[in-house]
């Protein structure tokens, strides 16, 4: 019973904030214009500034693990593989949003959120995030652009155009501030430390609830079969296979919730935008985030009961 508490104290807390958007935007205290704008806050400002507050903090070269961060990368891109293999086998209209959907996850708000709630810190998100957020956008813009269901060529142009929106990720960039400020010890004044402080505790709450606000629920039954694929492998399939290695690996406690989160978190809401901006229709990508997003409550408490029975966490 202590496990199951557990479990549904560090998920329950997550999944509610993001109800509260959903019902803020039923009630019509959100709206689409609203949301689109507190997502582009959150990721381009609230965020870089909690992970620039909590690695600034800390001895970077204590917090540093090349191990996890190599795990994560090299499952990322088995992943990746793996989504588009099984794509081969659905419908080439939506082969492209298939594998996006399929293998692109929640990383850094749920990932922040859920270490955030349960041990209080952020370090070891950043670690995954370094490892496969940068992977997820590249390969996003790849596999949109040979997937199309026009199937045209990818575009040089738009190869270097992703290249420099990697460079100038703010969450990367974020990452990479704080990770200066730590390895050269500088110190924080305090109008800057409470500035940072203030900023960064809007990340958690408003990007929650910004992913409540952007679930369309009229989108998740266009193509229930294959929705229901693409919803498997996202939130069971990869932690499956992938989360025994890890443990096999000796990653536990905040490590091993870091992986869990990136292998099983639901699909990204940016997918959705992604998609429709490189030329896809984005019903389907709509629908799995949707549905990802519902179910991931129940598997990642039940996920985390089981790694908590095992000890792991």
């Amino acid at each position: 019973m202590d496990n199951f508490i557990f479990s549904v104290n560090a998920t329950m807390p997550v999944f509610l904030t993001m109800v509260l958007g959903m019902f803020f935007k039923r009630i019509g205290l959100f709206d689409d214009t609203f949301v689109s704008r507190i997502n582009k806050f959150v990721f381009t400002a609230a965020l870089p500034a909690l992970l620039f507050r909590d690695l600034s903090g800390v001895d970077f070269t204590a917090v540093w693990d090349g191990k996890m961060v190599g795990f994560c990368f090299l499952v990322t891109i088995v992943c990746i593989l793996v989504s588009i293999g099984i794509s081969c086998f659905v419908d080439k209209k939506i082969q492209g949003e298939f594998i996006q959907a399929s293998y692109r996850s929640s990383a850094a708000i749920l990932g922040i959120a859920f270490i955030q709630n349960i041990y209080g810190t952020t370090e070891l998100t950043s670690l995954m995030v370094i490892a496969c957020v940068p992977m997820y956008n590249a390969m996003a813009v790849v596999v949109l652009s040979l997937f199309k269901p026009d199937r045209g060529k990818l575009d040089g142009k738009l190869i270097r155009k992703t290249a420099k929106g990697i460079v100038t990720n703010p969450i990367i960039l974020g990452i990479a501030a704080g990770t200066a400020w730590s390895l050269l010890r500088l110190p924080q004044p305090v109008i800057m430390e409470k500035t940072i402080e203030n900023l960064s505790v809007l990340a958690t709450p408003l990007g929650l609830m910004a992913m409540g606000g952007s679930i369309q629920l009229k989108q998740a039954f266009s193509r229930p079969g294959t929705t229901a694929v693409s919803v498997a492998m996202k939130l069971c399939g990869y932690v499956i296979i992938f989360l025994p290695v890890a443990v096999h690996m000796g990653f536990i406690t905040e490590k091993l919730v870091a992986i869990l989160i990136m292998l099983g978190s639901s699909t990204t809401v940016s997918s959705f935008v992604m998609a429709r901006n490189m030329g896809h229709d984005g019903q389907f990508t709509s629908g799995v985030v949707m549905m990802t997003t519902l179910l991931s409550a129940l598997t990642l408490t039940a996920e985390l009961f089981i790694l908590r029975s095992m000890g792991l966490i």
